[in-house]
């Protein structure tokens, strides 16, 4: 920081004079150079700073104190939020208003004594203008740095944590279902077009929570983690040692690989908000500055989420934004169709990121418990979850369940997967089978010969997939076995399909329609006088059964 000779040399020699007498000190000088020569030392004397404190009004002193408080500085655009700006006037306005006398806020109280001062600064993401008391006056100055311990907030209320919502590894699950589902050929890039709920619709092998952890999400954070490719596609090796690991130690290392990551963007994650532009944000910046807070929480002690955003705001608002730039950033409110831009728009977007972290990565990592007031209701509070301390610490959490159970392989083809089945053998399951959802924490798929077939082209073989029943299937049902055994050799041997029947009075009749121009229409015959109809084709059947002279009656369901 600047001290005081350098933060007053810019000013002129009237405005020297305005400080002089405003800490009751004569100055007698022709020039603003002799001016600041003589004033400076006037000003740096311990005595007459202690009568100038005493003599600020109470809002000027608590706005003097927080610059103390953060060692004398503090984003200009934060301060004079919080404080109020200083209003622009020349030196002969200046003089002829004396706004002083009368001064609009803290800010112009603490300006116009020299104990506030205006520059740019260098810091890690470039110049940006601060708020400051000069160095060699900050020196002077009885300070009380802000408590370390203390975390934004307050403790939550009864209310706000009635319904509890434990952090949980689910997320490891909802990774090996989505693993599967892109080594299947489900599409990354159009993730982050379609809502969850809809993937079940389009048939594709993956189904996750409507609300909580969106697909696109996810595989953001397993790009993040090292698990895809730059097509999002899985890569063999590190998706191997994944499904492998203790559920502990794949949890450990999928949180802190978040935790580090300027890949993945929490910010452009946060559900109803569009970007435009290519501006650019730091989510590392955003990311660090929310745990550095969290860090301080009690242990085991609720708090609330509402009253934590709040005192982010007020405290420090721009924990994301470089300068307190409110204005560069495109953000659009999707519902409203609005652009959020400006300091108004905080809470719709800065405060938006804090309960997204929150209540997103922080909680489905297992580093947070969530709590609301109603079930069904958004959280509302959030404490250190029994796991926070080992992951926060980077090392493999212990105690979560082995993944030692057995799948159920009936049959008719039907797998039941539970949960607590080895990822990797799941992972292997559904390159197989057909998926056919999850119910109640199991996984259900049914092997057929469109999946079959599907396999084989991957190079996958029947004996492959034999070997992965025995060892993790309860019970290989013998039928079974040597259904899949057959297939291997002579492919498909049956087929059920549902088809379209012209049944008429004589086989004159039907050898007559098989050789008119009607008989591109005819499949198969499956008697005298009964033919299937090609598919699409019923009402041309019609139509050209009127024009030979058969009048035809169609007994189908439409």
């Amino acid at each position: 920081m600047l001290d005081l000779e350098h933060s007053l040399a810019s000013f002129d020699l009237g405005h020297l004079h305005i400080i002089a007498e405003l800490w009751g000190t004569p100055l007698q000088a022709s020039d603003a150079r002799r001016a600041l020569q003589a004033l400076v030392p006037a000003l740096l004397d311990r005595e007459l700073v202690g009568e100038v404190l005493e003599s600020l009004p109470q809002d000027a002193r608590l706005a003097l104190d927080e610059l103390c408080a953060h060692d004398g500085c503090l984003p200009w655009a934060q301060f004079t939020r919080r404080y109020g700006a200083i209003r622009e006037v020349g030196p002969a306005r200046r003089d002829r208003e004396r706004p002083y006398l009368s001064p609009a806020n803290p800010s112009e109280v603490l300006w116009y004594r020299a104990l506030l001062a205006r520059a740019f600064l260098d810091t890690p993401q470039g110049p940006q203008e601060f708020a400051f008391v000069p160095s060699d006056l900050l020196a002077l100055l009885p300070r009380e740095p802000a408590s370390a311990g203390a975390p934004p907030g307050r403790a939550a209320s009864q209310k706000e944590r009635t319904v509890v919502l434990p952090a949980h590894d689910g997320i490891l699950d909802h990774a090996c279902t989505l693993l599967a589902a892109l080594r299947l050929g489900a599409p990354p890039e159009a993730l982050h077009q379609i809502p969850s709920p809809a993937w079940q619709a389009l048939q594709l092998p993956i189904s996750l929570p409507a609300q909580g952890l969106p697909a696109a999400t996810l595989v953001d954070l397993l790009a993040c983690a090292g698990l895809l490719d730059g097509a999002g596609q899985p890569l063999s090796e590190p998706v191997r040692l994944f499904l492998e690991a203790r559920r502990g130690q794949a949890l450990a290392a999928l949180f802190s690989a978040w935790r580090a990551s300027n890949q993945f963007n929490d910010l452009r994650h946060i559900p109803g908000l569009l970007f435009e532009g290519d501006w650019k944000n730091d989510p590392l910046r955003a990311r660090q500055a929310i745990l550095a807070w969290l860090a301080n929480l009690p242990e085991r002690t609720w708090w609330s989420l509402p009253a934590f955003v709040s005192a982010v705001r007020q405290a420090q608002p721009d924990f994301q934004r470089p300068a307190g730039d409110y204005d560069s950033w495109y953000i659009r409110d999707a519902q409203r169709d609005v652009f959020l831009r400006g300091f108004a728009a905080w809470d719709d977007v800065d405060g938006a990121l804090i309960r997204f972290i929150i209540c997103g990565p922080l909680h489905w990592m297992g580093i947070l418990d969530l709590a609301a007031p109603t079930p069904g209701a958004p959280a509302t509070a959030f404490r250190p979850s029994a796991w926070a301390e080992a992951l926060l610490k980077g090392a493999e959490l212990e105690g979560l369940p082995a993944e030692t159970l057995k799948l159920d392989a009936a049959s008719d083809g039907a797998l039941r997967v539970p949960r607590l089945v080895p990822r990797a053998a799941r992972y292997q399951v559904a390159r197989f089978a057909a998926w056919e959802g999850e119910r109640d924490g199991v996984y259900l798929y049914r092997l057929t010969p469109a999946s079959l077939s599907l396999a084989q082209k991957s190079g996958l073989r029947i004996p492959a997939l034999l070997a992965l029943l025995s060892r993790h299937a309860a019970a290989l049902p013998p039928s079974l076995g040597r259904a899949l055994q057959r297939w291997e050799e002579h492919g498909s041997e049956a087929r059920l399909e549902q088809a379209l029947i012209l049944r008429v009075r004589t086989p004159e009749m039907l050898q007559t329609l098989r050789a008119s121009r009607m008989a591109r229409f005819l499949g198969d015959p499956l008697g005298p006088t009964v033919i299937t109809v090609k598919p699409g084709a019923r009402k041309k059947v019609l139509a050209m059964l009127t024009e030979l002279g058969y009048l035809a009656e169609a007994n189908i369901d439409e």
